[in-house]
Order: C-alpha cells, then structure tokens, then sequence
C-alpha cells in the first residue's frame, strides 16, 4: 500500500485598489487587486500550504517569510513551483488537488479550467490533477461584502516509487 498523506490549506486578503488581480496565476483585468507580501493570489497561497502540509514541511510563512524582501511582489505562481518542489525532494508526489475560491466576485466559470491547468502547469502535473472551483458566501462575511477574497484547497500526496 502506498503512503497517502492529505494537506488543508486557507488564506486570505482585502482587496487594494492599484494592484492587479491574479487568481492560480490568471489575471483579471478591471477588477481590483489583493494585498499581500507577494501578488496575493490566495489560491495558489492556499495550494501551497495544503501541499507543504501534506508533506510535513510546514507553511507558506515558513518557506517564503514576509520579513524577507526577496518575495515582495513575487509570482504565487513561482512560489507554487518552489513548494512543489520541496514536496518532490522530501519523496511525495500530487496525487490531486481541489481549489476554492471564496468571494462574490470575480466569476470564474468560464475560466476555472485555465486556472486549474495554470496551478498544474506551475507543478508539472498532469491538468486532472487540479481543480478549481468558487463559491460565495450569500453575501455574508467580510467575502460577501466584498472587502476581500478567500479560497481553501485541499492536497493528497502519495509516497513517491
């Protein structure tokens, strides 16, 4: 039996007028950006944690510190590729991942798929291997108001042959 080993990851920003938009590295024009240390993507931030989780190798906080100047404004997406790559060396490999974004705006739908394969590309997977969905919170909560964006992902790794 292989080992099987599961990650939870959460993040969260406000949104911040003058930045753009990123989502699991696809841009949104025209609508407003989320602060955070490096570009804000809070769902490649929440992929991070869940695989870094999975693979006992702690958090985004520890591997990219917001103290250190060398992340500010930094590519989620590079970052992801970081990450992944300490889960390979530590022997785990992305069986799946299922992404979701939390907030009334922006819509996704039509770009959901591109966004899953941007976060697979980002790990060298295989594009079924990651998800992206979205939900919204009726209007409730800091998200329903629309002072920011949230999104949780969950990561199952497996023992590497």
């Amino acid at each position: 039996m292989s080992e099987l080993r599961i990650g939870l990851g959460l993040d969260a920003h406000r949104f911040a007028d003058g930045i753009p938009l990123v989502l699991a590295g696809v841009d949104f024009p025209g609508e407003p950006g989320l602060a955070g240390h490096s570009d804000g993507d809070v769902i490649a931030h929440a992929l991070i944690d869940a695989i870094l989780g999975a693979a006992g190798k702690g958090d985004i906080g520890e591997l990219f510190p917001s103290s250190d100047p060398q992340w500010l404004d930094a590519s989620s997406i590079r970052l992801l590729q970081r990450s992944y790559e300490v889960v390979r060396v530590s022997g785990f490999e992305l069986v799946n991942a299922d992404c979701v974004l939390i907030g009334e705006r922006p819509r996704i739908a039509d770009v959901r798929v591109a966004m899953g394969a941007r976060l697979a590309g980002a790990m060298g997977v295989e594009i079924d291997r990651v998800t992206v969905r979205a939900t919204t919170t009726d209007e409730l909560g800091f998200t329903g108001r629309g002072e920011g964006l949230a999104a949780q992902a969950i990561a199952l790794l497996q023992r590497s042959t």
